[in-house]
């Protein structure tokens, strides 16, 4: 299961398209590299809710642990 705050956008809503989808942290309110999406989207054995320290803390599970 992907993160519920991750997204993926063809512009800035602003003034920059871009010619393919880029992933956006709506925690961050920025977007992210490629490496971090892999953990938004659960790849590679990565979970959101386990190793995303910026999803913990937005939903209150940060337990305190280093990712």
């Amino acid at each position: 299961m992907s993160c519920p705050y991750l997204e993926y956008r063809r512009s800035d809503g602003e003034e920059l398209e871009f010619d393919h989808e880029r992933a956006y942290c709506g925690v961050k309110e920025s977007f992210v590299s490629p490496v971090r999406a892999d953990v938004c989207n659960g790849r590679d054995r990565f979970h959101h809710s386990t190793h995303c320290e910026l999803y913990r803390e937005a939903t209150g599970a940060d337990d305190g642990r280093a990712d």
